[in-house]
């Protein structure tokens, strides 16, 4: 106990002067991973995506509204008379003066005495033929049609009926894919959970590891300064300080290596929670001697697996999104039925003769469209649906496979932990026991400075493979709570 509690003293008095930090729990560690990291952060607008397309999946059961309109130059106009029946009626007078005048000649020669009345009437037709051109050439000019500047506008409604079950697949994938981007967040909230844990537990271990160093080094110092002694009192030699001195520097390097380590391990534990960089966090459980740790034997049971991780999840629900591509694909060679209606305006109108001002009528139907021939289009595309199905259905199964494994490995593993915490342990205490015997026969003089530096060595990494397996124990549960699907429950 005394032997501990020397070796403490190192760590404590450190303590004592480090600068003021910020203390965290790993439970708070996780609450601010789960708020501030930015792939979770993704995962959420993911999911605000997936509602917004399922949204509008929805809105392909309602009638849809649309308006159209549009305006048309053209270098000519429609004309509902050819240019001879145009000639024709504007010189109709001419043509029927003409032939009275003719007939005129052929009664006066049959009949003389009506010549008087004759010539009467004739003096008449000029004045009647431009009378019936002028009236010919008013209806040649009301059949023009003026169609040179149409303008032209429709309001129309259309409301599906049948679609081949294009629609209800439609909105059934998009329904999957919300519940999808819900699973890939649950398995990116473990992923980052995982990573929180593995940094803190770093954290933790080369804490730990950086005044066990310390402690080393001291020791080192003080062997150093025994043997400066022993040469004075030529109990020594200068090999033996030199064999000292080159093991102090080496743990020197090796405690300048750990506070890196560590200062690094504290920056990336900042970037999973969404810390500054920069910021002095300290870890509760880094001031803790000795880790509390679970050392009961675990049997993990794979059907806790393939109820919980959202991976598998997530492969079924991407079977049910290929199976609906499936009736999607069939959907597009079956008969498509739709209700339309709306009203139509344009100008000039044909509603009033062609009128030159806005007019139209409303209109009613239903539209069928059914494929007749496709070269065995239809049945290739469904054919290339149902094999990417079955190739989700073929991940599924192996990805459950791959799930036993890993969480059978993940349980030896972690009994594995609990074994070597165990002989770590045993081999602490006799190392603890070996140091003290080699630190007592060295002031005796029955031990030279070789066995003590061996001591030391020993008991150096005695206590590293401590710190390994408690941490070892943590880490293994950990990654068995991850390969259960329980991580963060």
């Amino acid at each position: 106990m005394k032997r501990r509690l020397l070796l403490c003293l190192p760590f404590l008095f450190s303590a004592a002067w480090l600068p003021a930090q910020t203390v965290y729990t790993l439970d708070s560690l996780r609450t601010l991973a789960l708020t501030n990291n930015k792939t979770l952060a993704i995962s959420r607008t993911g999911i605000q995506k997936s509602q917004a397309d399922r949204q509008a999946a929805g809105t392909n059961y309602l009638p849809k509204i649309a308006l159209v309109a549009g305006y048309v130059r053209t270098g000519e106009e429609i004309s509902l008379l050819s240019n001879d029946q145009k000639n024709s009626l504007s010189h109709i007078g001419t043509h029927v003066a003409g032939q009275l005048g003719a007939a005129a000649g052929q009664i006066i020669e049959k009949f003389p005495d009506l010549a008087p009345l004759i010539g009467q009437i004739s003096g008449a037709l000029p004045q009647m033929a431009g009378s019936l051109n002028a009236a010919g050439q008013s209806v040649a000019d009301a059949f023009r049609t003026d169609t040179r500047n149409m303008t032209a506008g429709a309001i129309i409604l259309t409301q599906p009926l049948y679609t081949g079950g294009k629609i209800r697949a439609y909105d059934r994938i998009t329904r999957y894919s919300e519940e999808l981007a819900g699973q890939q967040l649950r398995a990116n909230e473990q992923q980052v959970l995982l990573e929180v844990d593995q940094a803190y537990w770093q954290v933790v271990s080369l804490s730990g590891k950086r005044e066990l160093a310390r402690s080393y080094r001291d020791l080192l110092r003080h062997l150093d300064n025994d043997v400066i002694k022993m040469i004075r009192e030529g109990v020594a030699t200068k090999s033996d300080e030199l064999t000292v001195s080159v093991k102090l520097n080496e743990a020197e390097m090796t405690l300048m290596k750990v506070e890196d380590g560590l200062s690094l391990s504290r920056m990336l534990l900042c970037q999973l929670c969404g810390l500054p960089l920069d910021m002095e966090i300290q870890t509760a459980d880094e001031l803790r001697e000795d880790l509390p740790t679970q050392t009961d034997s675990i049997s993990a049971d794979p059907s806790t697996a393939f109820d919980n991780r959202p991976e598998l999840r997530q492969l079924q629900t991407a079977m049910n999104i290929y199976n609906e591509k499936i009736k999607i694909e069939r959907s597009a060679f079956l008969p498509q039925l739709a209700l339309t209606g709306g009203y139509m305006t344009s100008n000039p109108n044909v509603f009033n003769g062609f009128e030159k001002k806005f007019n139209g009528t409303w209109n009613i139907g239903l539209t069928l469209k059914v494929p007749v021939w496709n070269w065995g289009e239809g049945k290739y595309k469904v054919r290339a649906a149902k094999a990417e199905a079955l190739i989700a259905r073929y991940k599924s199964e192996e990805a459950r496979e791959k799930i036993e494994l890993q969480v059978k490995q993940s349980a030896f593993r972690a009994n594995e932990a609990n074994r070597k915490l165990g002989l770590s342990l045993k081999h602490l205490e006799k190392a603890e026991e070996n140091l003290r015997v080699a630190n007592l026969g060295f002031r005796e003089g029955v031990i030279n400075t070789s066995d003590v530096l061996a001591a030391q060595t020993a008991w150096l990494q005695a206590h590293s493979d401590k710190i390994d397996a408690q941490i070892d124990i943590r880490l293994s549960r950990l990654l068995l709570s991850k390969a259960l699907g329980t991580l963060g429950r």
